[in-house]
């Protein structure tokens, strides 16, 4: 099971850069769906490679599904090397996507966030507008299903929003 408090404190922590995106993103503007993991897209910076290694590397994060024994090394050349890595921690399981379709990279995604607290803790998360463009873009029956709901999201939300034009 994850845990999100603590895989969020180890990155929010180390100040990595990155934002919410994916199931937990979801969930923050108002989806009734549950995730199994946290998603992020993160700056691919040096420094920021850094504090990743740094947040994540005590945590023993391992490639998720991959069999066990096989040579893995969480540093910043791998993530230098690799852009989406699908891992396991002892913390629970993190997606770090280099860039997402429909969306682009951390830098492309900047504008289309909101800061909040998470836990007390100050994150970025993807807005609902990007999100369901991006979830859109996958078109994973997973995120299909999820549109639906989080465009009445949007709807209700947006619905007394004179900057929506509605």
């Amino acid at each position: 099971m994850t845990d999100f408090e603590h895989l969020l404190e180890a990155l929010s922590g180390a100040g990595v850069e990155f934002i919410l995106v994916g199931g937990v993103a979801a969930t923050v503007h108002g989806s009734a769906r549950l995730t199994q993991d946290i998603d992020v897209v993160y700056a691919r910076a040096g420094e920021n490679l850094e504090r990743l290694v740094a947040a994540l590397g005590a945590h023993g994060p391992y490639l998720r599904g991959a069999p066990s024994g096989l040579p893995f090394r969480f540093d910043t050349q791998t993530l230098e090397g690799g852009l989406n890595f699908t891992l396991t921690t002892r913390l629970g399981d993190i997606d770090l996507l280099g860039e997402v379709v429909g969306g682009g990279r951390y830098e492309d995604l900047i504008p289309h966030s909101v800061e909040i607290t998470l836990f007390g803790l100050p994150c970025r998360c993807l807005d609902l507008p990007t999100l369901i463009r991006v979830k859109r873009a996958a078109g994973r029956p997973k995120d299909l299903d999820a549109i639906s709901e989080l465009q009445a999201i949007l709807e209700e939300t947006s619905a007394g929003d004179p900057s929506t034009g509605r």
